[in-house]
Formats: structure tokens, C-alpha cells, sequence
């Protein structure tokens, strides 16, 4: 269903970026009108001549990346070893390895803003920021299992046979970009840039799918920290295509592990 989701949402954004083509400019005594237009960069709102104009706003900004996981977890701590429920083997950055092919980040950015800085004829520069949300889908390949009965805890489900076991974790977060276009040909521009983003966890569920249960879904903190902060970074051809990375500063877990996610992938739209 998750993929599904995904399919939908790129589907979505490609449907508007295409649609670039079949659209005209309307111009009136030589003057471009206010307008909401949709071009190879997503859905922006026009307030006029685009030459002149310092503030820009962006629709429906979308990222699709897969996760990994840097673990500097001490596995000899004592929060560590009461966390982990598990064999003294199994007690090590192992025990977390992914499915890296079906751990998805998705971001989803409704409505960013922009500010020029700088409008040379050959170098661009805006601040943007905004608000949306950071999803993350980390696919276990061991029968991981969080709980917090009364105490959080992760132990190993050897009564079940697992079709799907993922953790979700989910943020509303605020972003702080620099964006750069630097032109490298008369009609290409390399866009880059690289910022921050500070997010607080809205939910998080353990998603299970077994031939002995079906499905299970259970929402619940998980000794995951409430807030997070990101460092990431985009790359590529503007009205092409776009790369970012994002990387957590910040630790995924309250205590006891220490790790980060690490994202890269696809940004559909942007400044």
C-alpha cells in the first residue's frame, strides 16, 4: 500500500510537470500577468515579470530517496543492553540491517517560499523555507520488534513469520535552504544548494505482516526522539532533474542508540 502511495504521488507530480508543455504564457501590452503556472520545476506562483520579481512561491514539492542508517550506537552501555531484548550476538548495528531496497524517505513540501538574494546574469542565489512532512520507512531483515509495554524495548519475534516489518517515523518539519543556479550554457543552469530542517515526530507505528496474524499496526513512541534536525543538500539541471540528500544530525532513538538516517534520492519541483 505504501509503494502505492508512492506510485500516486510521483504520478501526481509528473502529471503537473508534463503539463508545462501544453501551457502558453498569456501576456497582455507586453506585461506577464499574476498566475499560478506549472513548469518543469513543479507549480510556482507568478506575480509578474519574472525578472524583477524577488519572491517566488513553490507547490507540492515532492522527494522519493532511500534510507540507510549510520549507527554509532555503544552496543556495551547499560541503556543499550536494557533497550535490546535480544541475544548477546545479536546485540550489534546487525540487528538493524535493512532492506535497503524497500526503506523509502518521502518528503512532502505543500507550499515553499523563496526570497532572490542575488540576480545576476549569470549567478542566482535564494533563501526558501516552508513547512511539510518527513517520512521515513526503515525495512528490517531480522524479525525486528519495538514495543513499549511498560518500559520500551526491542526483542527479536520468533513466533512469527514476517511478509513486511518496518518501523515508520513521521515529522512535520520546518526547512531552511540556500539555493544556488549558476548558468552553464546560454538555456542551462546547475542548481545546488544545501541547508537545515527541524522537524517534531507526529507519529511512529511498528507495521507487521505475518502469515499467523496478518496485519498489525502499532502506533506508539518507541523511545524515539521527538524532534529531529537535518542536514541536507540538492544537486542538478534546473528544469531537468534534481538529487538531494538529507542527513539527521540528530539521534533517531531517546537513548541507548545512536543513529542517524541517511537519505538520497529524487526531488521533484523546487525553486
Amino acid at each position: 500500500m505504501y509503494i502505492k502511495k508512492i506510485g500516486l504521488l510521483f504520478a501526481l507530480s509528473l502529471l503537473l510537470n508534463n503539463a508545462a508543455k501544453a501551457q502558453e504564457e498569456e501576456k497582455t501590452d507586453g506585461k506577464v500577468g499574476k498566475s499560478i503556472s506549472i513548469s518543469q520545476d513543479g507549480i510556482s506562483f507568478d506575480k509578474g515579470n519574472q525578472k524583477d520579481k524577488p519572491f517566488y512561491i513553490d507547490f507540492f514539492v515532492l522527494d522519493i530517496g532511500l534510507n540507510s542508517i549510520q549507527d554509532k550506537s555503544n552496543y556495551t552501555s547499560t541503556a543499550a543492553q536494557t533497550l535490546l531484548q535480544v541475544p548477546d550476538d545479536y546485540q550489534n548495528e546487525n540487528l538493524f540491517s535493512l532492506r535497503s531496497g524497500k526503506s523509502w524517505n518521502v518528503n512532502i513540501w505543500p507550499v515553499l517560499p523563496s526570497w532572490r538574494l542575488v540576480n545576476g546574469d549569470g549567478q542566482k542565489i535564494f533563501i526558501g523555507s516552508g513547512v511539510g512532512l518527513q517520512m521515513y520507512n526503515f525495512r528490517f531483515n531480522k524479525p525486528v520488534t519495538y514495543a513499549n509495554n511498560v518500559n520500551p524495548v526491542v526483542f527479536l519475534d520468533s513466533t512469527h513469520t514476517f511478509k513486511k516489518n518496518k518501523l515508520a517515523v513521521t515529522y512535520l518539519s520546518i526547512p531552511l535552504m540556500l539555493t544556488f543556479k549558476t548558468k552553464a550554457a546560454k538555456k542551462a543552469w546547475i542548481v545546488y544548494g544545501f541547508g537545515i530542517t527541524g522537524g517534531y515526530r507526529i507519529t511512529s507505528h511498528m507495521k507487521q505482516i505475518s502469515k499467523e496474524d496478518g496485519k498489525q499496526k502499532d502506533h506508539d513512541k518507541f523511545n524515539l526522539n521527538d524532534f529531529n534536525s537535518c542536514a541536507t543538500a540538492e544537486i542538478g539541471l534546473d528544469g531537468y532533474f534534481r538529487l538531494y540528500a538529507s542527513y539527521q544530525i540528530t539521534a533517531l532513538h531517546d537513548n541507548g542508540l545512536d543513529q542517524h538516517p541517511l537519505s538520497i534520492g529524487l526531488r521533484i519541483g523546487g525553486i
